[in-house]
This record gives structure tokens, sequence and C-alpha cells, in this order.
């Protein structure tokens, strides 16, 4: 009896121990269980990076490509212009991606002009002939004058300045080539000089075209194409422009002696500096809407 109990009593504790060890093996099993979870886990988010970091790295690539094309692009864009207009009367100057090409009036109009004299037809062909091969590059055209009053066919230097703007923009499109829709006119008048107005030397400076080619990445455009579909309308054969374009006929306001004095000694322009840069949009321009016109029949 007594050893029937011990044997019971052993296997009792046998079977408790065995119980035990396999509490202790289930519990281990499930820690391992979620080690493992953990750990597929922490490699799901590891693979997650990686695929991040190889995405961030193909950007970076394709980022700095995309820099070194328009850098490449922007240097033999200026190249090109330099080749194309060699003249002392043209300063041709790089700032921040836009290149500004300053064309003294003396070479494109008469003295209180807006008509385009041969000798700048010549340039403005030089200068589309460029363009051409920067198809992607917006370009507005800046009228500027001196501060000497104008009264002998425009009522201000704004409508000078205007009139010529879009008598450049005009030749560009309908004579030479350029799509209408890459350009815009700006008068300036007298508010945008670059040299002292006080000299015949200054203002000789001051009265100048500026043609402004602007980065690839800058579109100056009031109509948002990205929220249309609709296919692009045949341009207009009119041109459009400000309150303050050209007059339809010759303004005398006060009947006084007709006279133009926008004068001023054929003095060369000062060397290129960024410093005179055109702004994309000048404070206080008058500005005159694209110009949008159809080539002429030949």
């Amino acid at each position: 009896m007594f050893l029937a109990l011990a044997v019971a009593s052993a296997l009792g504790v046998l079977g408790f121990a065995a119980w035990k060890k396999n509490q202790e093996l289930g519990t281990v099993r499930l820690q391992l269980a979620e080690a493992n979870k953990a750990a597929e886990q922490r490699g799901a988010h590891l693979a997650e990076a990686a695929h991040a970091l190889e995405l961030e790295r193909k950007r970076t690539e394709a980022l700095a490509q995309e820099i070194s094309t328009v850098t490449n692009t922007q240097q033999r864009l200026e190249s090109e212009m330099r080749a194309a207009l060699q003249s002392r009367d043209i300063a041709i100057s790089e700032l921040q991606g836009k290149l500004t090409v300053n064309i003294l009036d003396r070479i494109l109009f008469d003295s209180g002009e807006a008509t385009l004299k041969a000798e700048g037809m010549q340039v403005l062909d030089q200068v589309a002939k460029v363009l051409a091969r920067f198809e992607s590059r917006q370009v507005q055209v800046f009228g500027h004058t001196d501060n000497i009053p104008i009264r002998l066919k425009y009522p201000s230097n704004w409508e000078l300045s205007t009139a010529r703007a879009v008598s450049a923009v005009r030749y560009l499109t309908e004579k030479a080539g350029v799509d209408p829709r890459r350009l815009s006119a700006v008068g300036c008048g007298e508010f945008q000089p670059i040299a002292d107005n006080s000299t015949a030397e200054g203002r000789a400076k001051n009265r100048r075209i500026a043609l402004v080619v602007l980065p690839e990445q800058f579109a100056p455009t009031d109509v948002d194409r990205s929220q249309t579909n609709a296919p692009t309308a045949t341009p207009p054969t009119t041109t459009g422009v400000s309150t303050n374009s050209v007059p339809s006929a010759p303004v005398n306001p006060t009947n006084a002696p007709a006279t133009d004095v926008e004068g001023g000694e054929n003095l060369p322009l000062a060397p290129a500096t960024n410093d005179v840069a055109e702004s994309a949009v000048p404070p206080g321009g008058a500005v005159a809407e694209p110009v949008s016109v159809t080539s002429p029949t030949p």
C-alpha cells in the first residue's frame, strides 16, 4: 500500500513537472512567434525605407540631370545670342536664368517713332533665328525711353515705349515667324532707367528695347490651360494692347508746336552687367496684352 502511494505520488510529481515544462515551452514558443512577427515587421519597414531611399536617389539624380540640362541650354542660348548679335549697341546679360538682350533704340527706330528701321528688322531676324532653336522659352519685350517728354506723335513716353515694344513683337510674329503665344509686350516709359537721364550719354542708354528670355519653367500667362482640354484656338488677326497702347491717330493735346526732343548723341551702350537685367514684371510698367497674330499669306 505504502509503495503504491509512493509510486502514485512520484507519478503526480513527474506529471506536474511535465505539465509545467509544457507550459513554459508554450510560453517560449509564443514569445518566439512574437519575436518572429516583430522581426518580419522590422524587415518590411526596412524594405520600405530602402525603397523610399532608392526613389529619393533616383529623384536626386533626375533633378541633377535636369539642372545640368537647363544650365547647358542656358549657356548655349547665351552663346548663340552673343554670336548672332555682335554690336556695340547691343548688350546681353544673364541673371537668375533670365537672358536679357538690350538693344539701343537708334538701331531699331528713328527718334520719337515706333516704326522699325531696316537695320532693326535685321537684328530681330537674328533674334528670331536663335529663339527658333529654343521653342520652350517665353519672351517678354520691354520698351524703355529717357525722361524727355514726347509731344510729336504720342501724348507721353508710356505710349511711345508701349508702341515700340508692340512693334517689335508684331515683327517677330508676323515677319520672323515666332509663335505669338511665346511673346508679350511691356511699355515701361521712362521709369526703369539704367543710366543717369541728366546727361546725353545716359539718356542714350535708357532709350532701348529689352528682350527678356525667361527660364523654361516660367510661363507668364493668366490662362490656366491645365483645367481644359479644349483645342488651341487659331490666333486672331487683331492686336490687343492695354489702355496705354498706341493711339490710332497722332495726338497733340496741347496744340503746342510739334517738337521731339528724344534725341541724344549716338553713344555706345555700357558693358552689360547682371545689375541691369530686366525684372519679369516691372513695377509701374504699362503692360500691353500679349500680341496674337496670324502670319500674312505670302
